[in-house]
């Protein structure tokens, strides 16, 4: 899967499960405050990712993960192969 569709496939899965308009979405956005995520909802994006992507995030890698950007590159890195 490439970069481009990973990405468009997290922004319609997450605009989709939080309730947010995909324009909101953007790589330099923060996720936290995009999504409006509290701890339990942040749990809950994980799980999401975690289950449609087949990958782990630790919650030390999960700290790193700020932006968008981020979120895609960590998901294209440990995507299976």
């Amino acid at each position: 899967m490439t970069r481009e569709e990973i990405m468009t496939q997290v922004n319609d899965l997450l605009a989709n499960e939080f309730e947010v308009e995909v324009s909101n979405i953007t790589p330099e956005a923060n996720v936290k405050e995009t999504l409006m995520l509290d701890s339990l909802s942040l749990v809950d994006m994980v799980a999401l990712l975690q289950f449609n992507y087949k990958i782990t995030i630790p919650v030390n890698e999960l700290q790193k993960i700020q932006t968008f950007n981020d979120l895609y590159d960590y998901i294209v890195q440990h995507q299976a192969q």
